[in-house]
C-alpha cells in the first residue's frame, strides 16, 4: 500500500522530534472527527484553518498598544501575532518540537482580542458577569463563534495552547509553552520599539542593567532571550530561562508597565475607547435584534450579555468607532431641492 505524504511526515516526527514533543499522529483529536488528509498532518490542517478564518483577518485592524497611530510602522494585533509565530517556531525548531502545532497555536492565540487592545478587554471584563479574558475568548472563537456557530473544530492540543498562552494555568504541551514564552518576548521588544518610535520613551531612559544583560538593540535582545531559553530547556520536559536573563526580562517588563502600559500618556484616548465600548454594550443589550444573526442566536443559547460581548469583542477598532458614529453621531443635514 502506498505511503501517503502525511504518513511520511508522521514517521519523520516519530524519528526526529524530541521525546517531549507532541506528535500529530498521537493527537487527542477533535470534537468532531474528520477524515484524515493524505497530504497534511492534523496540526498542519489546524494552522490552515486558523489562517483562513474571519477572526484572523480582523487582527489587521485591531490595536496592539498605539490607538489609530499615524504612520504605517507601528504594530497591530496581526503583526504581533506573526512575530509571536516567528519566535515560537524558532524555539520549537531548536528544541526539536512540533513546529506545525506551535505555529497553529501562535496564529490563533489572540483571535479573541477586543478592539482598542487591552483597553477594550478591561472594559468588557467590567461589564460581563464572570469577567472577560482574551485568552478564553480566543478559545471560544475557535470552538463556537467561527463558521456561524460551528467553530473551527481544531485539535485539543491547539485549543489548549490557545487558551493557556496567558494566565496561571500552563499549556499541556511544550509547543504551547513556546508560544507562551514567545508572546512575552515579542510584545516586550516590539512595544519598546514602537514606544521609542513614538517618542514615549528615549533610548537613555531604558534601564542600563537590562540592556547590559539583554543587549543594546532590538534584534540582540530577542536573540539573547531565545538563546537563553534554548540553552536552559534543551532535553528537558519544560521551558526555562536562566536566573540572570529572566531577572533582566522581568525588570524590563516592569519598566514597560510603568512607563508605557500604565502611564497616563494615553488617558484621554482610553476614556474615549472605554466610553464607546460601554455605550455600544448598553445599546445592543437593549436592541439585540440589530446584531448579526449568529450573535442573536448566541443570546438565546448563552444569554444576552454573552452574545453582546461576543459581538463587541470581534469588532475591529475602526468598525467599533464607525458603529458608534452611525448610532450616536448625527449626520449632515441634506435639504431637499425645492426648486
Amino acid at each position: 500500500m502506498r505511503v501517503t505524504i502525511r504518513e511520511r511526515t508522521e514517521q519523520n516526527e516519530a524519528l526526529l522530534l524530541s521525546p517531549y514533543a507532541a506528535r500529530s499522529a498521537e493527537t487527542r483529536g477533535r470534537e468532531r472527527p474528520l477524515e484524515r488528509c493524505e497530504i497534511r498532518t492534523e496540526y498542519q490542517r489546524d494552522r490552515d484553518r486558523v489562517i483562513h478564518c474571519k477572526a484572523f483577518r480582523r487582527l489587521k485592524f485591531k490595536t496592539q498598544v498605539f490607538l489609530s497611530p499615524e504612520g504605517d510602522h507601528y504594530r497591530t494585533r496581526l503583526t504581533h501575532t506573526l512575530e509571536v509565530a516567528q519566535v515560537a517556531r524558532t524555539l520549537a525548531r531548536a528544541l526539536r518540537l512540533n513546529e506545525d502545532l506551535t505555529e497553529a497555536i501562535a496564529l490563533g492565540h489572540d483571535l479573541g482580542h477586543t478592539p482598542y487592545g487591552h483597553i477594550g478587554e478591561r472594559t468588557l471584563d467590567s461589564l460581563l458577569a464572570g469577567g472577560f479574558r482574551h485568552n478564553e475568548q480566543s478559545r471560544r472563537v475557535v470552538e463556537k463563534l467561527e463558521n456561524s456557530g460551528e467553530g473551527l473544530n481544531l485539535t485539543w492540543e491547539v485549543r489548549d495552547g490557545i487558551e493557556h498562552h496567558s494566565g496561571r494555568v500552563m499549556p499541556a504541551t511544550l509547543e504551547g509553552e513556546c508560544v507562551r514564552r514567545a508572546d512575552r518576548i515579542a510584545y516586550l521588544n516590539h512595544d519598546l520599539d514602537d514606544a521609542l518610535r513614538a517618542g514615549i520613551l528615549r533610548d537613555f531612559e531604558i534601564p542600563g542593567d537590562c540592556l547590559h544583560v539583554l543587549g543594546q538593540t532590538h534584534g540582540k535582545r530577542i536573540d539573547t532571550m531565545i538563546r537563553d531559553i534554548v540553552n536552559e530547556s534543551d532535553g528537558k520536559p519544560h521551558l526555562a530561562m536562566s536566573a540572570r536573563v529572566g531577572a533582566a526580562m522581568d525588570a524590563l517588563r516592569e519598566f514597560m508597565f510603568e512607563r508605557v502600559y500604565r502611564d497616563g500618556w494615553r488617558d484621554p484616548e482610553e476614556r474615549r475607547c472605554d466610553f464607546i465600548i460601554r455605550t455600544l454594550f448598553e445599546y445592543f443589550c437593549e436592541h439585540p435584534g440589530e446584531m448579526p444573526e449568529e450573535y442573536i442566536m448566541i443570546t438565546y443559547q448563552d444569554g444576552l450579555e454573552r452574545g453582546v460581548t461576543d459581538f463587541l469583542s470581534g469588532m475591529t477598532d475602526r468598525y467599533a468607532t464607525r458603529k458608534f458614529r452611525e448610532l450616536f453621531v448625527p449626520g449632515e443635514f441634506a435639504p431637499r431641492n425645492t426648486g
